[in-house]
């Protein structure tokens, strides 16, 4: 018996991953969640363990390919079975090629899985229709609307029936072509993912008068939606309409509600990711403007009055070609594409430097204290803890210090709103050799000294050795990063969005001090000196709010007097 191997879904924002490593070959062995290869996204690195033991009949898809999630990349079969040739890469699936790497936002809508149905006499096999699955933490859906009846004819991506779910509404598009032969729930009912609602049969199979026994569940497949609320992820809101002749993001829904209602969508302002125009968005539309409504066009821009001379200066550049891409010796260097996770990064700083109004307060510490205690009683405490005693949980616990002072700081901005947060979530930046990963300690106001210690090491080794799960990089409320490992006095970092406050440390240094002991009198002393730099968002927190926050996490850092266990 053959077992599909299929890629993945790292997250609920996930829909692709790229195949960076396969660590069998066809013809061996595998056991059942024996680390079978490896992929890439743009959030996570991750080892794919076997979903079965047998042997590895087929690989379907070759390294360094980029695929969809839920696309069956190999074949695990029995002990004894044939194996299948390993593709060539330059002759890999179709599947992977028509796959285009792009980023998520933009991708196709959600695809029902498909399974043969059991034969019936009157129509012969046919393909299930299921409830797909929307998202990881969504597990089922409510059938909305049927756009075909039994009998109608149906193409393969057109819209067939509308669902909702507790975080999205859409419409689902027709597995294949085909005349729907059976609706099995109606609509008003809600169903668990993978759940059999429909049976599409040949072009000429008629409608059935009694159910059809259902095949097993197929994998669950998601794809990229319309939320149907603006996503907890705070960016600056965007609301001018398209540009004539803009292409105009939106979803299957909103567009068939547009032609419905005779809306022209591109003077719509969009709320949603881009600029996207979201249901919410179409049907307030509708609601002030009525059906049939079309927004008045722009007024065209008055045209200054200026010398013919500054004219044509003005209009030479426009008449300009456009600069061609510059041309490289063929040995000056390689062309390397980004990874799927540097590709995310990249946008995730643009987006971010874009988003928040980035300030830095930059403050100087005194750590002899802490770095004396540390070297006192560092062997006795790794011996009795098992764990690498750090400067990290140092700085956590001064970091709560300074959001129990100013909660602002502890806090995420979505849309026009400030979201304060009740538990202490700090993301630490990890660096990798192929990226940065900011993995979450969950509830850290919550953990004792050693039990930070613990967890800030934990995760630091399994990003380091690909071992964490999705949501372990998601939910942080703010963050502390450590480039001061490598050298440097300080650094401005840069926001993790939505979040609107990140701690960066710089390295420790000894430094000369002027001192004043209890008399008053002044001298020169060598001290242990870090410098920290608070990088916060000035639409929400101030520099009053900001300084007071670096204050209590000073004063914490320069008068430890904690049991650290």
């Amino acid at each position: 018996m053959a077992t599909d191997v299929v890629m993945p879904q790292m997250g609920e924002s996930i829909f692709e991953g790229t195949i960076t490593k396969w660590l069998k070959k066809p013809g061996d062995k595998v056991q059942r969640d024996e680390p079978l290869f490896e992929i890439s996204t743009d959030k996570v690195d991750a080892e794919i363990p076997a979903p079965a033991t047998g042997i590895l009949k087929e690989i379907k898809i070759t390294a360094g390919a980029t695929v969809q999630v839920n696309t069956v990349v190999g074949v695990i079969d029995a002990e004894g079975a044939a194996v299948a040739a390993q593709p060539a890469p330059a002759k890999a699936p179709p599947v992977a090629a028509a796959v285009p790497v792009v980023p998520a936002a933009s991708a196709p809508a959600p695809k029902p899985a498909a399974a043969p149905a059991p034969a019936s006499g009157d129509g012969g096999p046919g393909i299930d229709v299921v409830m797909p699955q929307m998202g990881e933490s969504i597990f089922e859906g409510t059938i909305t609307k049927w756009l075909k009846k039994p009998g109608d004819k149906v193409q393969r991506d057109e819209p067939l029936f509308e669902i909702s779910t507790d975080k999205v509404d859409a419409e689902i598009p027709a597995p294949a072509s085909g005349v729907l032969r059976e609706i099995k729930i109606q609509a008003g009912a809600t169903v668990q993912v993978n759940t059999v609602v429909g049976v599409i049969g040949g072009a000429g199979a008629p409608a059935a008068a009694a159910p059809v026994a259902a095949a097993a569940p197929p994998q669950p497949v998601v794809a990229v939606v319309t939320p149907s609320a603006p996503p907890q992820a705070a960016r600056a809101a965007i609301t001018t309409p398209a540009a004539p002749g803009e292409r105009v993001r939106s979803s299957p829904l909103v567009r068939r509600i547009a032609r419905e209602s005779n809306v022209d969508l591109s003077n719509i302002p969009g709320s949603g990711l881009g600029g996207r125009i979201t249901k919410n968005d179409i049907q307030s539309f509708i609601q002030q403007h009525g059906a049939g409504a079309r927004p008045a066009a722009r007024p065209a821009a008055a045209v200054p009055v200026v010398p013919a001379v500054a004219a044509q200066a003005a209009a030479a550049p426009s008449a300009r070609p456009a600069v061609p891409p510059p041309q490289f010796h063929e040995l000056s260097g390689e062309l390397v594409p980004m990874t799927a996770m540097r590709k995310k990064i990249a946008e995730r700083m643009i987006e971010s430097r874009r988003t928040s109004a980035h300030v830095h307060s930059i403050f100087k510490v005194d750590m002899t204290r802490i770095v004396k205690l540390r070297e006192k009683v560092r062997k006795q405490w790794e011996a009795r803890n098992g764990v690498k005693l750090t400067f990290m949980p140092f700085i956590a616990r001064a970091l709560m210090q300074g959001v129990r002072t100013k909660p602002i700081c502890n806090a995420s901005v979505i849309g026009d709103s400030i979201q304060y947060h009740k538990n202490v979530n700090i993301g630490i930046a990890v660096a990798l050799d192929w990226g940065l990963i900011v993995p979450v300690v969950k509830g850290a106001e919550n953990l004792s000294f050693v039990g930070l210690q613990r967890a800030i090491s934990d995760l630091g080794e399994r990003a380091r050795n690909k071992k964490l799960v999705p949501d372990e990089v998601q939910g942080g409320t703010i963050t502390i990063t450590n480039p001061g490992i490598y050298g440097p006095q300080f650094g401005t970092p840069i926001i993790v969005q939505p979040q609107v406050a990140i701690l960066g440390m710089g390295g420790i240094f000894k430094e000369p001090v002027v001192v004043t002991d209890e008399d008053g009198n002044d001298s020169i002393a060598v001290r242990h000196i870090i410098r920290l730099v608070l990088g916060y968002d000035h639409r929400v927190v101030d520099g009053a709010d900001a300084d007071q926050f670096m204050v209590a996490v000073r004063d914490y850092l320069q008068n430890f007097n904690e049991d650290i266990g």
